[in-house]
């Protein structure tokens, strides 16, 4: 089992950058492939980006290609997602999910196992 918690959420201005931090503690970290999802208020938890287990693969959400970066690092049991250009349409609570699946980079939320509480983020217009 992995716990995650989420920091480095906060107030920023359109246009401006923010970086999420999860630090997950347990057994094998690296065992995980790891994901960023986030939830607006009124819509459902959405994707947002992911990364495999050990050759660190990444995959996004077309509509967040070019602005939003993620990264982890097996050795700290840390995984970061990098935010540019933030817009007011990104304004969510960000949360940050493990996933035992084999192989790839998940993006499906079923297959994700453990989650984090989230952080929130607002974009101010």
């Amino acid at each position: 089992q992995v716990q995650q918690v989420e920091s480095g959420g906060g107030l920023v201005q359109a246009g401006g950058s923010m970086r999420l931090s999860c630090a997950a503690s347990g057994r094998a970290f690296s065992n995980y492939a790891m994901g960023w999802f986030r939830q607006a208020p009124g819509k459902e938890r959405e994707f947002v980006a992911s990364v495999s287990r050990f050759d660190h693969n990444t995959y996004y959400a077309d509509s967040l290609k070019g602005r939003f970066t993620i990264s982890r690092d097996n050795g700290q049991n840390t995984v970061h997602l990098q935010m540019a250009n933030l817009k007011a349409e990104d304004t969510a609570v960000y949360y940050c999910a493990a996933s035992l699946l084999v192989g790839g980079v998940p993006t499906r939320k079923d297959v994700y196992n453990y989650w984090g509480q989230g952080t929130q983020v607002t974009v101010s217009s």
